[in-house]
């Protein structure tokens, strides 16, 4: 895990996943570059009404001082924690942060940017009604994995991991992409929940091709007795000490998913710890 990418609103959301990015540069010594995006300008005025040069001065004078804040937030925070700012290409190799500033949909330059990173860290947040797309198409888009951070952000990150295994793809290829975090962990627990499971391999299984991986791994399961698979794979994590959790995203259909509920938009609405992402 080596490059970051977090789109970052000045906000609650932001400063969370800017925690959870910085612990992961001091872990990995890696490079973490915050993003901004300028969405396109939307003129509403009525057809043949002139828009006017001080309107329009306005408005890209807002943009700036809102960038500028975000950009000393950002920077203030991230050097609070000890990294120092380098561009990618200039770096020393140890742990580092950078500012870009970028114009369009959101979710399209996320999507776009974030398959040049290692990880993309996302804040969960009700306050901003965008975030869920940026955060399904960093999911969707990029073949990275995403680091969902929410409130519940523990002091440490990845020393305690549970993974939330049900047999799937998805799952399989969090897995995979997030191998840097299961072999410094202290503990990895292949938590699987039996009403969960799909057609596949069972957690002792996952368990033996970790251990040849130098994981510390072991395997668990659990009933869900009544709770939805997601509160299932939330409580076991609280009640096993987790600081961390993997998760396949939407291991079934993402529009059943949304339609009929499910653990993956569970888990994006309601996670109180912070959550790898993998599709």
């Amino acid at each position: 895990m080596k490059t970051i990418l977090l789109p970052f609103h000045d906000e609650e959301a932001g400063r969370m996943a800017l925690n959870a990015a910085t612990l992961v540069a001091e872990r990995f010594n890696a490079y973490l570059e915050g993003l901004l995006v300028r969405g396109s300008p939307r003129i509403t005025f009525p057809q043949g009404m002139a828009v006017s040069s001080e309107y329009l001065s306005d408005a890209a004078r807002d943009w700036r001082t809102f960038a500028d804040s975000a950009r000393g937030h950002f920077k203030a925070i991230a050097e609070a924690k000890g990294l120092p700012f380098h561009e990618l290409e200039s770096g020393d190799g140890g742990p580092a942060f950078a500012w870009r500033e970028l114009e369009g949909r959101e979710s399209e330059i996320v999507g776009a940017h974030g398959r040049v990173f290692d990880l993309i860290v996302i804040g969960r947040t009700t306050s901003m009604a965008s975030w869920q797309e940026v955060c399904e198409a960093a999911i969707f888009e990029t073949g990275r994995p995403v680091l969902l951070a929410s409130s519940g952000m523990p002091e440490t990150l990845g020393d305690v991991i549970v993974i939330a295994w049900n047999g799937s793809t998805e799952t399989a290829r969090t897995v995979g992409l997030g191998m840097p975090f299961l072999q410094a962990a202290q503990k990895v627990i292949v938590l699987s929940i039996e009403e969960g499971m799909q057609p596949g391999p069972n957690g002792a299984e996952l368990v033996r091709h970790l251990v040849r991986n130098g994981v510390k791994a072991t395997a668990q399961t659990a009933r869900a007795d009544g709770r939805g698979i997601g509160t299932a794979i939330m409580d076991e994590a609280a009640a096993l000490g987790a600081d961390m959790i993997f998760k396949g995203a939407f291991t079934s259909s993402r529009l059943r998913q949304m339609i009929f509920g499910g653990a993956t938009q569970f888990i994006l609405d309601h996670a109180t710890l912070p959550v790898l992402l993998g599709h």
